[in-house]
């Protein structure tokens, strides 16, 4: 006959289960929620007939929740969205530590990444910090993706990356604007996402409109003043 604690057991472990099966149903509901929305987001801008391609690009998500699901990163390469944003610091992989008191770079526009691993390591603060892992110039290096708190993660690495080729996304785009890009130059008639892709983040002037934009881009140490009217890049300038 079985035991009370052995019964104990076995519900503790079924509703583990049931906890688990609804975390995992709640997430595939919540991605296809998104991909639905992205769909809906195609159509609609097909229907009003937009003259700009770019509106009709919806880049892949994973919508990562946990460790888990985070390590869909390792599965292909991926880009950053924006250059000159995010840290990264070394990385031991014999000891599986991030040296954060010392900053070793910042990921540029568009670089490519191969992601070894994501993982959960401790950082200044108290709580932990998800990084992603990968090999640069001989070095492990490692860079934030979220944050766990008392088992609950925080993972932004959707905002971060593309999984992707942008190449391939915006393959619409003239050869001329992608040798800009490759040459990390900003050209009058570049829209600001391209700016992006050529020279990274940008900080918009408080004193902007909706008809002309005015955008400070660090650009790796050589800064850029850019205005944008109707949505093209009309003045370009040496920053300070």
């Amino acid at each position: 006959m079985m035991s009370e604690e052995a019964k104990q057991r076995i519900q503790i472990a079924l509703a583990l289960a049931v906890v688990v099966a609804g975390v995992r149903a709640g997430y595939i509901l919540y991605e296809r929620h998104e991909d639905n929305l992205a769909a809906q987001k195609q159509a609609e801008a097909k229907k009003i007939g937009y003259s700009n391609a770019d509106y009709y690009v919806v880049p892949k998500k994973l919508y990562p929740f946990d460790l888990k699901s985070a390590k869909q990163l390792t599965e292909q390469p991926v880009w950053v969205k924006e250059g000159y944003r995010y840290t990264y610091y070394r990385f031991v992989p014999v000891v599986k530590s991030v040296d954060f008191a010392h900053e070793a770079g910042l990921l540029g526009p568009i670089e490519r990444l191969e992601i070894k691993d994501v993982m959960a390591v401790a950082a200044p603060g108290g709580r932990k910090q998800v990084v992603a892992t990968f090999e640069k110039d001989g070095h492990g290096y490692a860079v934030p993706i979220g944050f766990e708190n008392d088992g609950q993660y925080k993972i932004y690495s959707d905002e971060m990356f593309y999984v992707e080729d942008p190449h391939e996304l915006y393959k619409h785009w003239p050869a001329d604007v992608w040798q800009a890009i490759t040459q990390h130059e900003v050209k009058p008639g570049m829209n600001e996402l391209q700016a992006d892709f050529a020279v990274g983040m940008g900080t918009l002037d408080a004193g902007s409109s909706s008809a002309e934009r005015t955008l400070h881009y660090a650009n790796g140490g050589k800064p850029l003043v850019v205005i944008y009217r109707d949505g093209k890049a009309a003045e370009i300038k040496a920053g300070t």
